[in-house]
């Protein structure tokens, strides 16, 4: 059974009817087409309905869920088709084929290329490149085939013009490794003719639209498919084909395939040669039959590579050897015009069978040895075209309708021949059906001495001018009094010496001579790729040659191999139907449709998989289905055998009177015992899923908790051990830390569990807070006070100015340790005593020689003095008398530069900044910037004050409530650093480098 689908879409095999009748058929196939449901079985056969849309079940996801499964165990689809075919090939090394038939229209062509694009998905699991390599050319291939095999028709858009049957190699481990392609008959009078709203085939349009100015200038071809006689109608027809990116597409395949760049020059210059031939026409002089459009033949010679003389004496004269003489014989205007067109559709013909030869060149199998690598099995692939009945039926048209019959013929062969074996094998009675046999339709063609086949070549052999009314008369006098025979002299509405019609189909009569002369023409050209499609060109006028074969001979001897070679696989069948005429996604025609159904004999094959019994499982597989529904199959039987359990559970059910036991298969007689089942175990089936619900989640819950459980006891442990390792490995590292040289500043810290990273946080300040303790512990009030100072200068300037002065001893207060001013030293203690007496401070922090800015604007040698209450400015040429005095709580910030400048500006609430340059160092390269923001910082932090610190190039300050800048700029010939008045403010000029 396929996977059970909802009623709602009907029955997925048409087998599991409930009457089989056409009426119920038509109504299962109108339903399901109407519900999206496009393929339908018929036991091992996929019926196709055209959807006429895009539709989303050929992706990956899809491919997954059809890859290694049975026919049945999924809604129909052409991929279990492939898929089928595909184990049967690799399970039991058979050679296996898939023909898909159908109606021009019906979807053949797309089913074959998502056949093959299954294949190609599901082998190569481990991506070898040659494989790949094998895979893109089989695919590319239908890019090619397509393009000048196909063309659009009234019904069909990409409709294909010749048959195609591909066989695909695979080696012993199921990789495809390489394939081969046979072509049958393509349509060559759709070169010169298309029926009304019709175009020719596909790679003229390419060309034409596709084609580059300079491809296109060279082969004297313009962009306007109008501008050509043969292709002038499909020129006109509104499409939604896009032929320029197909061009490209078709281009790109060839190269991929291994086309050099001159075999598809070539390709493309007849084409053009077949185009220019259409616009040739003749006229009359006299008794001398011209080419009026004589410059066309300088073109079509310059393309095929020939002298203009030639190629114009080929089409006006016909070289006829009489005994040793040898003339020269001019045709008619008709004549001329019909070797015109029997060239151009031979033209074609040869390119075509020269395109698939050369990719059968590549994609075949080479030096493939069956003792080394292995038994070379094959899927065959036949995309045959379809049956077909239009206003004018060609000689083409006849083989196509003539090729449909007789593998329809196979087809029910088959299908009865398969069935009466499984019967037999299995050991079940046989009971005989009757169908429609169409094989005296397919006589009527092939008979030896009397079919159409045999008089066409009769009337071809016959001495004197061979006519079309010639070979109807032979058909008249053999074929008069057949049933499914039609010709004037029986029905008065066909054509004298024309017509004749085939059960209900009219065909019309039309004589291709393709003279030798043109065979000699195109062999002579000195382009190798022309020469090589014409081979029999090389025969000398007066050489006596076997009478070739008829086309028609030749296609029936190539159905009959193509039959016989079917024959030999195991076939699996894709039967496409149309379901209306106008592409409509929407519309299903009854009438239509019932016609496609009834030619195809689906109705007979329905009734021939339900003759004896509508289906057959075997008995392991049947009761892995059912089992649930019998006590005593549940959840195993403890039977002899698979057959015996079987039988209890059909017995149980009640069922024995319609059920028959082969040998390794239980066969079901109706379809109703078996929806009867599916019921059963429909019903089974949910109360088996809510006790195996119950089971599982409780199961699952028991597992999660004690999975829980003992991730908590493992957790748990493991954290304990990971503290205590810890514990004791810090212990170990830090155990003689205080014999240590630098307190065990060295010693690395251990990697703490997650758990105790806040602890290891806290025990790291505990450490450095009593590393920091063992350095400062010994020192002198005053050396605390100054390593506070560095810290704060650290803190602060670190990283933003080259020189911090951290290294040496900060003297504080320089102008009284006799370093910067020893002579004038005793002066400024004086004065200092006298401030500190009058003041009350306690402590100098810092005093220092400084360049200044006065209210003037003018610079001036200046010195200040910084207590713990005021900062003092001073002139030392007047033994440092105070000038002035600023309250140190008026001071709100300091700014810096970020150069090694010792500028300076003291920041107050008045916006009355002071501007200073520290001088007078010694030693000279000595910067004291550090020190005194250090020193500041320490003392307002001991006050619980802020002291705002900028480092910053320009510096902005307030001078007597007016907004200027300082900037800092280094000069090479100045000595010492001075402040000049700028624009925007002051400049401190240092000595540069």
């Amino acid at each position: 059974m396929a996977e059970h689908e909802s009623q709602e879409f009907g029955k997925a095999d048409f087998v599991l009817l409930d009457s089989v009748s056409l009426e119920e058929f038509m109504a299962n196939l109108k339903l399901r087409f109407e519900k999206g449901r496009i393929y339908t079985y018929i036991g091992e056969v996929v019926v196709s309905v055209n959807p006429y849309r895009a539709m989303n079940i050929y992706g990956r996801d899809t491919i997954e869920q059809y890859k290694g499964r049975e026919l049945y165990e999924r809604p129909p689809h052409l991929f279990a088709i492939a898929d089928a075919a595909y184990k049967a090939m690799k399970r039991r090394n058979k050679d296996t084929c898939i023909v898909i038939s159908g109606e021009s229209g019906a979807g053949k062509t797309e089913a074959s290329k998502y056949i093959m694009q299954y294949i190609a998905a599901i082998t190569n699991p481990g991506q070898r490149a040659e494989v790949e390599r094998v895979k893109n050319m089989l695919l590319k291939s239908n890019c090619v085939l397509e393009a000048f095999g196909n063309a659009k028709t009234n019904r069909n858009d990409n409709s294909s013009r010749f048959g195609k049957y591909m066989d695909i190699n695979f080696d012993f481990k199921g990789d495809p490794i390489g394939g081969h392609i046979n072509n049958y008959l393509l349509e060559k009078s759709r070169v010169i003719f298309q029926q009304e709203g019709e175009r020719s085939f596909h790679s003229f349009y390419q060309m034409v639209k596709g084609g580059s100015e300079s491809l296109l200038r060279s082969l004297h071809v313009s962009k306007d498919p109008t501008a050509y006689s043969y292709i002038k109608v499909g020129g006109q027809v509104k499409s939604s084909i896009n032929d320029g990116a197909d061009f490209k597409a078709v281009a790109d395949a060839m190269k991929v395939i291994g086309f050099t760049p001159d075999e598809i020059q070539t390709v493309y210059k007849v084409l053009a040669t077949i185009l220019h031939l259409g616009n040739l026409t003749f006229g009359v002089d006299g008794d001398t039959t011209l080419i009026e459009n004589s410059k066309v033949v300088a073109v079509i010679g310059v393309l095929l590579a020939t002298k203009e003389e030639n190629v114009g004496k080929a089409l006006l004269y016909r070289t006829v050897a009489t005994g040793r003489d040898v003339i020269d014989k001019q045709h008619t205007t008709q004549e001329a015009s019909y070797g015109r067109d029997a060239l151009a559709k031979a033209m074609y013909e040869r390119m075509f069978c020269w395109i698939v030869g050369r990719i059968n060149d590549v994609i075949e199998v080479k030096n493939y040895d069956a003792k080394v690598h292995g038994k070379n099995t094959v899927i065959g692939v036949l995309d045959i075209y379809g049956f077909e009945i239009f206003q004018n039926n060609s000689f083409e048209q006849f083989c196509i309708n003539y090729c449909n019959e007789k593998l329809q013929q196979l087809f029910i062969q088959l299908v009865l021949r398969q069935e009466q074996e499984e019967y037999q094998r299995e050991g079940i009675p046989w009971k005989h059906i009757d169908y429609f046999n169409n094989q005296i339709i397919v006589d009527l063609v092939e008979l030896q001495h009397k079919g159409i086949f045999s008089v066409l070549d009769e009337a071809c052999m016959t001495v004197g001018k061979v006519t079309d009314e010639v070979f109807l008369q032979g058909l008249n006098s053999k074929l008069a009094k057949h049933a499914h025979y039609t010709s004037r002299k029986v029905h008065k509405s066909l054509e004298f010496d024309r017509d004749f019609r085939i059960r209900g189909v009219q065909y019309c009569m039309n004589k291709d001579t393709l003279f030798q002369d043109f065979k000699r023409l195109l062999y002579n050209s000195s382009n190798p790729v022309l020469k090589m499609m014409w081979p029999e060109g090389k025969l000398s006028i007066t050489e006596v040659t076997k009478r070739p074969l008829t086309a028609a001979t030749l296609f029936k001897n190539s159905m009959i191999a193509l039959v016989e070679n079917l024959a030999c696989k195991e076939p699996y069948y894709v039967r496409c139907i149309k379901p209306n005429d106008v592409k409509s996604p929407l519309l299903f025609e009854y009438e239509r449709c019932r016609h496609q159904v009834e030619y195809l004999g689906l109705l007979e094959n329905v009734r021939v998989r339900r003759a004896g019994f509508a289906n057959r499982q075997e008995y392991p597989r049947f009761l892995q289905r059912y089992k649930m529904i019998s006590e005593f199959t549940w959840p195993n039987h403890d039977l002899p055998s698979d057959k015996e359990a079987v039988k209890r559970l059909v017995q149980g059910c009640g069922f024995e009177h319609d059920v028959a036991y082969g040998k390794t298969k239980v066969f079901v007689r109706t379809p109703r015992t078996l929806f009867c089942l599916e019921e059963q175990r429909d019903e089974m089936v949910g109360r088996i899923v809510l006790f195996l619900q119950k089971v599982w989640r409780g199961t699952i819950a028991r597992m999660r908790y004690r999975r829980m459980r003992a991730a908590l006891i493992i957790l748990r442990a493991y954290q304990h051990y990971k503290v205590k390792s810890y514990i004791k490995d810090v212990n170990r590292k830090f155990k003689n830390v205080r014999s240590m040289k630098d307190h065990g500043k060295h010693v690395k810290w251990p990697t703490p569990p997650k758990v105790l990273r806040k602890f290891e946080e806290a025990l790291r300040s505990i450490y450095n807070r009593w590393w920091a303790w063992t350095l400062i512990k010994d020192l002198t009030p005053e050396e605390k006070l100054q390593i506070r100072a560095k810290v704060a200068t650290l803190e602060a300037l670190k990283g933003q100015r080259p020189d911090l002065g951290l290294q040496r001893t900060w003297e504080g207060n320089y102008l009284v340790s006799w370093i910067d001013s020893p002579d004038t030293a005793s002066s400024f203690t004086l004065v200092s005593c006298e401030l500190q007496r009058k003041d009350k401070f306690m402590r100098v922090l810092f005093s220092c020689n400084v360049r200044k800015i006065n209210r003037f604007h003018k610079a001036e040698d200046r010195a200040v003095l910084i207590t713990d209450r005021h900062l003092y400015k001073m002139d030392p040429l007047k033994q440092y008398k105070p000038m002035k005095s600023i309250p140190l709580y008026n001071v709100t910030g300091v700014s810096v530069s970020p150069g090694k400048d010792q500028l300076v500006v003291f920041h107050t609430k008045d916006s009355r900044d002071l501007v200073v340059c520290l001088q007078g160092m010694v030693p000279a390269g000595d910067s004291r910037i550090g020190e005194l923001v250090g020193t500041l910082l320490s003392h307002f932090k001991s006050e619980k004050r802020k002291l705002q610190v900028n480092i910053a190039s320009p510096i902005q300050c307030s001078m007597n409530g007016r907004k200027c800048t300082v900037i800092v700029e280094p000069k090479i010939n100045q000595s010492q650093p001075d402040f000049t008045k700028s624009r925007s403010g002051y400049i401190l000029a240092v000595p540069g480098n």
